[in-house]
């Protein structure tokens, strides 16, 4: 069945090489403002980073997964997305916008400890599906076998607070 209202193999094609085509950037435009205004749950936020060539604010929207009480971000592109090399050169420093600015830094997770935040992560973030090559319901050790090419970021915001 086709979802609507791209199927899968569509979705991929958007993303193919990790970077976005211009359908891709343009819902990515839209979807950053929208998800940064907080009108949708919690988990639906707007990463703004500085760019690592150029200096200035990008923004990315992203799903989080929460797992024992922490918060992550996961790059359903793998290690070479823009968003990840974004925030590796900016240190984690990050901005976090649901409604509301808030600082963050993003910790790398070690890739031992990934595979229950990925599962989580596709569970709970549903755009992320046709991007992992496992089903939400395998194992955790078929998602510690992708762990290594999928990183995972906690956040740490900069008021302590959840």
């Amino acid at each position: 069945m086709r979802s609507w209202p791209y199927s899968d193999d569509e979705l991929r094609r958007m993303y193919a090489g990790g970077r976005g085509d211009a359908t891709a950037r343009r819902f990515t435009r839209v979807w950053a403002a929208v998800l940064g205004t907080g009108l949708f749950p919690r988990r639906w936020v707007t990463l703004e980073v500085a760019g690592r060539r150029t200096g200035r604010r990008t923004r990315f929207p992203l799903g989080m997964a929460d797992w024992q009480g922490e918060w992550y971000l996961v790059s359903m592109l793998g290690d070479d997305c823009n968003w990840v090399r974004n925030v590796r050169a900016a240190g984690g420093r990050a901005t976090l916008r649901h409604g509301r600015a808030r600082a963050c830094r993003l910790v790398e997770v070690p890739v031992d400890e990934r595979a229950p935040i990925l599962k989580r992560y596709l569970r709970k973030v549903p755009g992320a599906r046709p991007h992992l090559p496992v089903d939400r319901h395998a194992p955790l050790a078929e998602f510690a076998a992708i762990a290594p090419r999928y990183p995972a970021f906690r956040i740490e915001y900069a008021d302590g607070s959840e």
